[in-house]
């Protein structure tokens, strides 16, 4: 029942997701290969009403895939604004770090999501976090050249 769950994720049909997880409510929790929850996958995909579906289940919003990456994260690098609020009015955690210490935030600002950033910024997000390499979102945004997201950031410290 996992893999059409995950199925009907891809195939964006969404009625047999919400029909799925109307009849077996724990496979909201169930991880694909990669290490992907419904969430993750609908989200990363950009599908916001399957996402939406997905939300109304318990479930840990913040799970991590088999890299240490939130729906959130995934989102940022996507550039879905839309799935980025409904995560973050649903209780996304912006300042989680992925297995590389890379937050929401820095996924924003490399890839010049800024009104990503903006959001993430409004619910908290710490511009202030490091990754392993040392970098905050700041720099990231700094080494992609991204003059108006060096400004968000650097102004939102003060």
């Amino acid at each position: 029942m996992k893999e059409q769950l995950f199925n009907a994720i891809r195939q964006e049909d969404i009625s047999e997701v919400e029909n799925l997880l109307n009849n077996s409510p724990q496979l909201i929790s169930e991880k694909d290969a990669r290490g992907s929850t419904p969430l993750l996958l609908a989200t990363y995909f950009g599908l916001y009403d399957i996402s939406e579906i997905i939300l109304k289940f318990p479930q840990n919003i913040d799970a991590q895939d088999a890299s240490g990456n939130t729906a959130l994260m995934g989102v940022c690098f996507k550039g879905f604004d839309h799935i980025a609020k409904l995560l973050l009015e649903n209780g996304a955690n912006p300042n989680i770090k992925n297995f590389n210490g890379a937050t929401a935030l820095i996924f924003a600002a490399t890839f010049g999501r800024k009104g990503i950033a903006w959001m993430l910024l409004d619910k908290g997000a710490d511009n202030s976090i490091k990754d392993d390499r040392g970098l905050t979102a700041a720099d990231h945004a700094k080494m992609q050249g991204i003059r108006e997201m060096v400004e968000l950031l650097e102004k939102k410290k003060e």
